[in-house]
């Protein structure tokens, strides 16, 4: 979760009211973020900041905080309003960008007085969106310019490599390859572009380069200090609605800090658009379903109340809520994100638990019991239990396990991975669909430990399926990996044959060719007719990508079809 420091006095400029470290405490908490610590420096208080939401950018900042805490405590009630004026200025976009990175928007701030400490938020938010929200500068990057330095109209074109303009924190001019090569920034970004037939540059009418997208800015346009008074913001990347959010957020900021908003035409070959777009979003959510969701006896103008301290022009009709939030948030989705805001507004501490009058007994579930019975079973055979993460990514469920992404290999792993849109981080990006990549990796971070080690998972893997609400299934499955100098199939097919009699069932072994393991040293494993997991010894390419110099044989089961009643 994205962490940053705000300072207590420039929080309190912004809202325009002063609290106790105590105080602040509780306030941090209806922006999402939680106080993660504070220091004293130079006399001035300091926060460490931790936002519990990938979802919000607008809250990564001390403007979004402040914003989100005058709001919440009535100084300010309903839909922020922005006032957006045309600027006159264009930008140009070349259609060579197709292939390379294709979208940019762009808008003008005027009137700033910063000082040093909103130089901070401001770089601070920018670095967050395009870590968090931007993937690592892959999906969003941002650019923020001394306006006064730049000469309208714009171009964002496709450059030679042999361009040159001397980048932020040099001197010297480089070429665009070069600034690859030596720059900070272009030996950390420079994958997302390095390989493109041309670079992104965005350049003014007198050939004064502002930046080099996504990697780094110029030295000329792209030092923005307390002198500044107007700036040139730029946003780029491959999603046009992605990008346009993160400008909102940061324009927004800058207006928190009494910056005058102008928007900037945009000329792509074949449409144009002026940015920033802040028409506010609408949305719908019936009453009863806040009242039934928060358990709270709310009435109808209560709710409004409420909506209003989080931002939204609410109008009450029919049973209906119909709302308006701001251009900057994009995570209303559903109506319990809705509910969610008047949860935070009415402050869930404030809320009285009861104990539930049900005429009912509880029990524990069935399958679960199986799961923990299965457990015990392993641990007599003398495995070791381990907990690995569901969250996963490709290469590790694929890559690694020598397979190619959208084949089925038997349904270990299926033909493909539920993904997440929108992750921390690349090593975090999906939810697995089989264990034992996961027992591997578990393998590889402990080679300084004792041999044999013979480990297991009871734990789920999600699969997509089209026929449910959500498009995915989780499964429990069961996962071995036993490694040591002399390990064998037979070894893994004993532990198997235990697993299989302790649980009443009988099975058979097809041999089949599988990519993850040795050629004629793998089998299906085959319960009543339907294949139902897979087992083997490891291939030697696998256990290279690991990293691990050991042999390892293992098995994976699905555990659903072996679930009977009794079960032992």
């Amino acid at each position: 979760m994205p962490k940053f420091e705000v300072s207590k006095s420039d929080l309190e400029r912004l809202v325009g009211k002063s609290f106790t470290v105590e105080e602040w405490e509780s306030l941090f908490l209806y922006a999402k973020c939680e106080l993660d610590g504070f220091w004293e420096e130079n006399g001035e208080i300091y926060f460490k900041a931790d936002s519990k939401d990938t979802n919000r950018p607008d809250l990564w900042s001390a403007e979004g905080i402040a914003r989100q805490v005058k709001w919440a405590l009535g100084i300010e009630r309903g839909l922020p309003k922005y006032k957006v004026e045309r600027s006159g200025v264009t930008v140009y976009v070349d259609g060579k960008l197709k292939d390379i990175r294709p979208y940019g928007v762009y808008a003008i701030v005027e009137g700033l007085h910063l000082d040093e400490e909103a130089l901070k938020q401001m770089i601070n938010l920018q670095e967050k969106i395009a870590l968090t929200f931007g993937r690592r500068r892959g999906e969003v990057a941002i650019g923020v310019f001394d306006f006064d330095r730049v000469k309208p109209p714009i171009y964002y074109r496709a450059a030679d490599k042999t361009e040159k303009f001397v980048p932020l924190g040099f001197t010297e001019e480089l070429t665009l390859e070069e600034i690859l090569e030596k720059h900070e920034k272009g030996k950390e970004y420079g994958r997302l572009i390095k390989d493109k037939p041309y670079y992104p540059l965005l350049v003014d009418s007198e050939g004064k380069v502002l930046s080099m997208p996504p990697i780094i800015n110029s030295e000329v346009t792209g030092r923005v200090t307390t002198k500044t008074r107007n700036v040139f913001v730029d946003v780029t990347g491959w999603d046009l609605r992605r990008i346009m959010l993160a400008l909102n957020v940061v324009v927004t900021a800058l207006a928190e800090r009494s910056g005058k908003i102008r928007s900037v035409k945009v000329v792509y070959p074949d449409f144009e658009i002026e940015t920033p777009d802040l028409t506010p979003k609408p949305f719908e959510v019936e009453l009863d379903y806040i009242r039934k969701l928060a358990g709270i006896e709310l009435g109808d103008e209560e709710i409004k109340g409420l909506l209003e301290r989080m931002m939204y022009a609410v109008e009450l009709e029919d049973g209906k809520a119909k709302l308006l939030y701001p251009a900057f948030r994009n995570d209303i989705m559903h109506a319990r994100d809705v509910l969610e805001d008047v949860l935070i507004a009415y402050g869930y501490n404030e809320i009285e638990p009861e104990e539930p009058k049900l005429a009912v007994q509880g029990r524990g579930d069935k399958f679960i019991e199986f799961e923990d019975a299965v457990r015990e079973l392993m641990v007599g055979f003398g495995l070791q239990e381990v907990m690995t993460f569901n969250l996963t990514n490709r290469e590790a469920q694929y890559e690694k396990m020598n397979l190619a992404y959208g084949n089925d290999y038997f349904s270990h792993p299926p033909a493909e991975l539920v993904e997440i849109e929108n992750p921390i981080s690349p090593k975090w990006s999906a939810l697995r669909n089989w264990l034992l990549p996961s027992l591997l990796d578990f393998l590889s971070q402990n080679t300084h430990e004792e041999y044999p080690q013979r480990v297991f998972e009871v734990g789920k893997a999600t699969l997509i399926d089209e026929s449910r609400e959500t498009k995915t299934v989780s499964e429990s499955k069961l996962a071995v990996a036993l490694a040591h100098p002399r390990v064998t199939f037979t070894e893994a097919k004993e532990v198997l044959d235990s697993v299989m009699h302790h649980l009443g069932f009988s099975y058979e072994l097809e041999e089949v060719e599988h990519p993850s393991f040795i050629p004629g040293r793998a089998g299906k494993i085959i319960v009543g007719g339907k294949a139902i997991g897979v087992i083997g010894e490891i291939h030697p390419a696998v256990l290279e990508n690991w990293g691990l110099e050991m042999p390892v044989a293992g098995f994976e089961l699905f555990l659903r079809p072996l679930y009977t009643e009794p079960y032992l």
